[in-house]
């Protein structure tokens, strides 16, 4: 993910746009919108709202992955589009986006990837029609900015999990069929790997706080959700969750990242914590370097709040599908996120 093209398009955005996103930002939080539920043989829509690909295979092993778990596909019509870095125009990603909420046919939305970019299109999102068809939206890393935004904007609970162009192994879709088909309150709990060493050493977690709580469980992508602080988009974190995750970001920028979310209040708030995976986030400033165990330590520790770390969430080849919004129960002591209620609607 180039974190500094996203930082830059969204200030590009802010300065650019700020009579439009006033226009329809809500200024009070909605109520929770469940999206309709998805059912085996029905139709999902693929979207490229972020950074553009640049192997067209993408396209096939996304529409192939859907296929193979018994779903018909629609592309979208601006998704092989380029603009600079970016699949399309602002306009056009917002546009196959906004079609595929009003499409009668399509029952979900599957992102093809991140990078960066999905923020330069909130302002453009018809939110109006996303309540009046509320969907399933699929994807992570970028995504963050889509799944912040229609929350915030609509309260709508949007899934924060594998991209359409990722990797569909059997963890994955037997995970999609559980949550969409099946429609289980399922509980996430890491899937350890021992091999031949004495102890399991892969996925394991650390319990920073222990305890349980329930709550409404938010976030995303670590980067992603503190650029966009201060916006209209940003969810109010009040008695919530949070769950963040990063790639490619060293320690020292962690920390800053940590440092905003506690001077714009968020921490402050939550009443428990999830830190997933960071892949390739390992200092290389040489001798004096926090790592990231202690970042975590010097901001979650003195909270008191249920908390652990090191959750199958994040850049992963197995990855959680969180459902971004909805009712959880956090047990920081086993290292579980447990549904504690039906997050579909079936009319």
């Amino acid at each position: 993910m180039n974190k500094r093209i996203f930082l830059k398009s969204l200030g590009l955005l802010a300065a650019s746009s700020p009579i439009l996103a006033l226009d329809f930002a809500r200024t009070t939080s909605p109520t929770s919108l469940l999206p309709k539920a998805l059912l085996r043989g029905q139709t999902i829509g693929i979207i490229s709202p972020s950074a553009a690909s640049a192997d067209r295979m993408e396209f096939t092993f996304a529409k192939e992955a859907m296929e193979a778990m018994g779903l018909k596909v629609k592309m979208g019509g601006n998704f092989k589009n380029r603009f600079g870095h970016l699949a399309g125009t602002d306009e056009e990603r917002a546009a196959d986006l906004n079609t595929m909420f009003a499409d009668p046919e399509v029952k979900a939305i599957i992102c093809l990837r991140g990078g960066s970019g999905a923020a330069r299109i909130l302002p453009l999102i018809d939110y109006e029609q996303v309540i009046a068809n509320p969907k399933p939206l699929l994807g992570y890393s970028d995504i963050t900015a889509l799944h912040c935004a229609l929350h915030s904007q609509t309260g709508l609970i949007s899934f924060h999990g594998p991209n359409g162009s990722g990797s569909w192994n059997s963890f994955h879709a037997n995970q999609f069929q559980q949550l969409f088909f099946d429609q289980k309150l399922l509980t996430f709990k890491n899937e350890t790997t021992k091999g031949d060493d004495l102890v399991a050493k892969g996925n394991r977690i650390q319990t920073l706080i222990t305890g349980s709580v329930d709550g409404k469980i938010l976030g995303g992508n670590l980067t992603v959700l503190t650029a966009l602080s201060g916006t209209p988009y940003y969810p109010d974190f009040q008695n919530s969750i949070l769950f963040i995750e990063d790639v490619g970001e060293d320690p020292y920028r962690i920390d800053r990242m940590m440092s905003t979310l506690k001077l714009n209040g968020t921490l402050g708030k939550i009443k428990g914590f999830v830190f997933g995976q960071c892949s390739d986030c390992n200092p290389d400033n040489g001798y004096g370097a926090f790592t990231v165990d202690q970042i975590m330590d010097q901001y979650i520790i003195p909270l008191n709040i249920p908390a652990y770390i090191g959750a199958m969430i994040g850049h992963i080849p197995k990855q959680f599908i969180v459902p971004v919004g909805a009712r959880v129960r956090l047990n920081a002591s086993e290292g579980t996120i447990t549904l504690l209620e039906n997050i579909f609607r079936t009319n």
